[in-house]
């Protein structure tokens, strides 16, 4: 079985995907680690620039008939028996990123995308398994209790349960810089 674990950056996924890997006696595979490893990532300003439809590709090939948890915020465009997408209030994610030296207006990029659910739409669009969490104030392993209980209950989809959109005077002032950024 294939568990792609995904979301916005700073959600929480490679220490829920390396817990539930270990759990689970399943392989952890750092999706990022295995486009560089295939060929498929080149370096572009400072990312890796990945071919996403050739990543699918040999995703398949290579993890066919696997055990593992697939961690990165691409993992719900590999072929997956169930995407798990995370996801934290973009406040908090907003907190989070500027503590990690994110530049004003990547943290923007990813508290936007985190409001408007982007990598939930993106792994509805290419799955048919697909169950999101709402990691805000959990700790991990709540995190991964809860993910244990709805794989083990055979959940087949799970979306709809986050809306921001209550939070939106809160998040508001990370969305700004790019307004500031386009007045200059």
């Amino acid at each position: 079985m294939i568990i792609s674990v995904t979301g916005t950056p700073g959600v929480g996924k490679t220490t829920i995907a390396k817990l539930l890997a270990g759990i689970l006696s399943y392989d952890y595979i750092d999706l990022k680690e295995f486009a560089v490893s295939n060929g498929l990532g080149e370096p572009y300003e400072g990312e890796i620039a990945i071919d996403t439809e050739r990543l699918s590709e040999v995703a398949r090939e290579k993890l066919k008939g696997k055990n593992a948890v697939v961690d990165g915020h691409l993992s719900h465009l590999i072929p997956s028996d169930v995407v798990i997408v995370l996801r934290t209030n973009p406040k908090v994610l907003g907190e989070r990123l500027k503590g990690r030296g994110y530049p004003r207006s990547k943290v923007a990029d990813n508290v936007e995308a985190e409001l408007i659910d982007l990598i939930l739409v993106e792994a509805l669009e290419f799955n048919k398994r697909v169950i999101e969490i709402d990691t805000t104030g959990k700790d991990p392993e709540t995190v991964v209790s809860e993910i244990l209980t709805l794989l083990n209950g055979n959940m087949e989809k799970r979306v709809g349960i986050v809306d921001w959109s209550r939070y939106y005077d809160d998040i508001v002032k990370y969305l700004h810089v790019r307004e500031e950024n386009e007045n200059k």
